[in-house]
Formats: structure tokens, sequence, C-alpha cells
């Protein structure tokens, strides 16, 4: 039986790790967290946010993911979509799916990571 979600990976080219550690630290404000040693031969590198995890894994013959992409849930939108932008990282609106706020952004390496932040209501009121 499921239990929970633990981590998301996405890959990345061989060599960036640095700049995957300006994005996913800097930007996004997440910690890096240790890989166990054997694992860390491999290259890449762990960042952690709460309970929200996520692995970057080295792939040699590596291709953006474009399409696939973890969906991240976000409190103050515009101020993160600002935090996003004032790091040179792109961000992009995206107001079709009825109920959230969201918008999209790629890391350097360019995967795709969507960000979003239920709308609130006023009591009483039907959404979108």
């Amino acid at each position: 039986m499921l239990a929970a979600l633990d981590h998301v990976q996405l890959a990345a080219p061989p060599g960036s790790e640095d700049l995957l550690r300006a994005y996913y630290a800097d930007a996004l404000g997440m910690a890096e967290i240790p890989k166990p040693p054997v694992l860390a031969a491999r290259g890449g590198c762990w960042f952690q946010a709460g309970a929200v995890r996520l692995h970057l894994g080295i792939e040699g013959d590596f291709r953006p993911a474009r399409k696939a992409h973890p969906g991240l849930r976000v409190t103050d939108i515009e101020a993160y979509a600002k935090r996003l932008a004032a790091h040179g990282a792109t961000v992009t609106w995206d107001d079709d799916l009825p109920g959230y706020r969201r918008f999209y952004s790629e890391d350097p390496v360019g995967n795709r990571l969507e960000f979003l932040e239920p709308v609130t209501t006023s009591p009483g009121a039907l959404p979108g």
C-alpha cells in the first residue's frame, strides 16, 4: 500500500552539479542533503525543503525533461516567482488549472518544474 511520495528524481548532465546547486539551493531555497557515499560516487546532488525532496542524478546521454515535471506547492506564489526571476530563472505563468495560481520554470539544465498555490476563496464563494 502506498504511504507517501519519498522523492522525485530528475536527470542532469555530467559536471552540472555547481549549476544545480545555484538553482536548487540559492534560487529555490532548498538545502543540499548528503548522499550516501556509494551513491555520491555517481555524482549528482540531493535537495530538501521540509517534506519536499528532489534528487538530481547524472545521466551520460542526458536530455532535459521538458514535459514531465514535479509540481511543487508554494506559499506566496507572487513572491516566489519574483525570487526565481531575481536569480535569473524563467517564470512562465499559466492559468489553465482551475483553483490554482501556477507558473513553470526550468532549472539550468532545462528540466521543467511547476510551482503552484491553491486559490483561496472567501467563505461561501464558489471556486473559479
